[in-house]
């Protein structure tokens, strides 16, 4: 029986209301100084940044819901990263033929099919595993929150085997080899990462965390040296 990757990633459970903003570049800085930017810039507007995001009441029977799905084994492999970019190495690395993705973004590669000759970045590398033939199947089940739709993958869904599916479209007993979560930092709020920390804690199973540095968001002692600094992020 071919291997599976159950690859989930933080920002499902989030939405975000539509003025808020679009993509940004992995690093350092998304991380952290550009939320504390957005914070400032949605403060000198009268708005309160925190009641832009809001988390679905989903996250806390989640584990529950797939387990109806899926079969997860006590001992089964669960990594833990910031990027989302990871599960192309843990797909690769442990034979993973088959990938199911729950997210709010497709990860197929944005540009057309040219964005899958770039290296693996956060955006492309469900895109990647298909065109490098690592993976015969991916398998996407969008987040209640995405804006994205299946017609805006058009060239890959044309070559690649891609299915676009529901919760209640699943099969039962799908097996599981390898679990990946990843927190998605420069998308998803500092400010939730306890809640992200707690639904690691419910799916019961040790984790590896591969590059995930905690983050502490506090608004109370930002001196204006660090406003001018984060202005410029």
């Amino acid at each position: 029986m071919e291997k599976c990757l159950l690859s989930v990633d933080w920002d499902y459970f989030i939405y975000i209301k539509k003025y808020c903003w679009g993509s940004y570049i992995e690093n350092d800085k998304s991380l952290m100084d550009l939320w504390y930017k957005r914070y400032i810039q949605e403060k000198v507007k009268g708005r309160d940044i925190e009641k832009s995001f809001k988390l679905s009441p989903e996250v806390d029977t989640f584990w529950e819901k797939i387990k109806k799905r899926f079969q997860i084994s006590k001992d089964i492999k669960v990594y833990v990263s910031d990027s989302h970019a990871l599960s192309y190495d843990v797909a690769k690395e442990n034979d993973c033929r088959i990938v199911y993705l729950f997210d709010s973004h497709a990860d197929l590669g944005y540009g057309g099919l040219t964005s899958l000759n770039f290296e693996v970045n956060c955006s492309n590398w469900l895109g990647k595993l298909l065109k490098d033939k690592l993976i015969k199947e991916a398998n996407i089940i969008y987040s209640s929150y995405t804006t994205e739709k299946p017609e805006h993958f058009k060239p890959m869904n044309s070559i690649y085997n891609v299915r676009y599916l529901d919760y209640n479209g699943l099969n039962e007993n799908i097996k599981v080899d390898i679990i990946h979560i990843c927190r998605s930092g420069a998308w998803t709020p500092p400010w939730l990462d306890d809640k992200f920390n707690q639904f690691i804690d419910d799916l019961g199973i040790p984790c590896e965390i591969a590059d995930c540095p905690a983050r502490k968001w506090d608004t109370m002692n930002i001196s204006f040296s660090d406003q001018i600094n984060y202005m410029m992020a």
